[in-house]
């Protein structure tokens, strides 16, 4: 169907009118339109699945907050808006909005009282190890802050907030938002797949026409339209024009993120950032890497297995593959059970000249790389990528391997490229969710959050920043939105 903007005038019949409408029911969504809808604005979202959470259900949960948080205070973190704000920058770039960036890091305070006001509990206790997920309740866990060379950028704290939840809490998340919503007297619309955006003659978003339930069916709003419609992961067109890195690997999505918000808006003039920078994970486990090595299929390390997991993920991707996850029995057998997420060696060998042999690596490779790495880690040290001494040890042998292309977790056993992604391009807004022109003016009507926009995000990404600056930021543009006249 067209993307093409419909002129009011040629619009036949209005089904529904209302005050703000908002395009997705994801995180954003339910953030613009529940303070819209605080604010006394009469508020209509539309969803085109069957029921509220798009990826954000799907997600971990976690929220990237800090600055002096309960949960940060009571394990004896002294953090500040200032050093957070040191560690995004960096963590975040390089090109990083640094003006959204520096809003999100004065307000997370607020902003995590925002979610305890949903009814969204975070446990007072510390995940400390590397990790995606934590298979524990554990309301605060590391996302690389105190690993090189962010350590020594600012003060590493940890600010990873995950609801109190075992795992994934995404659902929980969208629970909460979800029903606090319908008791605000949002109005939901699911099975509602909006197509193009209507204008009247003087430029201005007056609404949507969309499909439902095989019908056409368009939507008038008196004061502004949010678009929180998601990336573009699921749409491989525009994957091939932006962001060609994430073309051939698993994608991170809810099977939705097709960029149709992005494309409506663009069709109107729209203007957009950052649309080649993307997040990936390698699906190696945190927990196995940081006891032993991350190697390409050279032999030879490429990082420091501490870091935050999509620094590391970024890395192998552009290494000469495959890569590996090497270890040896100790290192093995010291990971709790929980965090092995069902993986184990693909190849095991006595000597590592017989691993090399399987792995197809050059002759020597991968026994000087262990050589040189054991020489500095008997004395705490790794001068060439500078991993926390608390993970350094000799490795002995017998050695393990571990093929990442394995998957882990659900996907265990189901052979891929052992990557899986998603966007974080989109429109370009300002930080109060006006959808700026290829000009650099507000678009009249229309604003937007969450992955439908480039947000605060360079080229970096840490867990937690999705979610938080998705909901930070739909929250500034539903009332936005609804402060219009």
């Amino acid at each position: 169907m067209s993307v093409v903007p419909i002129r009011l005038a040629d619009v036949a019949r209005v089904d529904h009118e209302t005050d703000v409408l908002v395009v997705g029911f994801g995180c954003a969504g339910g953030a613009a339109a529940l303070e819209a809808r605080r604010t006394g604005a009469e508020v209509v979202v539309l969803e085109r699945a069957s029921g509220a959470g798009g990826s954000s259900a799907q997600s971990g949960g976690e929220l990237y907050l800090g600055g002096g948080t309960r949960v940060q205070k009571a394990l004896g973190f002294d953090d500040d808006a200032e050093n957070m704000f040191a560690y995004l920058v960096a963590a975040l770039g390089p090109h990083a909005d640094e003006e959204k960036l520096r809003l999100y890091c004065e307000g997370s305070l607020e902003h995590f009282d925002w979610f305890g006001s949903l009814g969204i509990d975070f446990e007072e206790s510390l995940y400390d190890a590397p990790s995606w997920m934590p298979p524990t309740r554990d309301g605060l866990m590391w996302l690389g802050e105190n690993a090189w060379p962010f350590d020594q950028l600012a003060r590493p704290v940890p600010r990873g907030h995950r609801p109190s939840t075992e795992g994934f809490g995404g659902w929980l998340l969208m629970e909460r938002l979800t029903a606090t919503c319908a008791e605000a007297g949002v109005e939901t619309h699911t099975d509602t797949r909006a197509v193009s955006l209507v204008v009247d003659d003087a430029g201005r978003v007056v609404g949507v026409t969309a499909r439902r339930f095989g019908e056409d069916v368009t939507y008038l709003a008196r004061r502004g339209v949010v678009l929180t419609t998601g990336g573009f992961v699921d749409n491989a067109r525009m994957l091939e024009n932006h962001a060609p890195d994430l073309l051939g690997h698993d994608k991170v999505s809810d099977g939705l993120d097709d960029g149709s918000g992005i494309e409506m808006a663009a069709a109107l003039g729209a203007a957009t950032r950052r649309m080649g920078a993307v997040e990936v994970a390698y699906t190696a486990l945190p927990a196995m890497a940081v006891r032993g090595m991350l190697v390409n299929g050279l032999g030879r390390r490429f990082v420091n297995e501490d870091v935050y997991p999509g620094v590391f993920s970024h890395a192998a991707l552009h290494q000469p593959g495959p890569c590996w996850v090497i270890l040896d029995e100790e290192g093995l057998e010291s990971i709790p059970p929980q965090d092995l997420w069902g993986v184990r060696p693909t190849h095991a060998a006595e000597t590592l000249e017989e691993l090399e042999e399987e792995l197809a690596m050059p002759p020597g490779s991968l026994r000087d790389t262990v050589a040189a790495y054991n020489e500095h880690a008997a004395k705490g040290e790794d001068p060439y990528f500078h991993k926390n001494a608390r993970w350094l040890r000799p490795l002995t042998g017998p050695f393990a391997a571990v093929d990442p292309r394995l998957g882990f977790g659900d996907t265990v056993g189901t052979e891929n490229t052992g990557f899986r992604g998603f966007t974080l391009g989109g429109l370009h807004t300002d930080v109060d969710g006006r959808v700026l022109s290829v000009a650099g003016d507000p678009v009249p009507g229309l604003y937007a959050a969450g992955r439908a926009t480039s947000g605060i995000h360079g080229h970096g990404y840490v867990s937690g920043t999705s979610l938080g600056d998705g909901t930070f930021f739909g929250r500034r543009a539903g009332r936005t939105a609804s402060s219009t006249t």
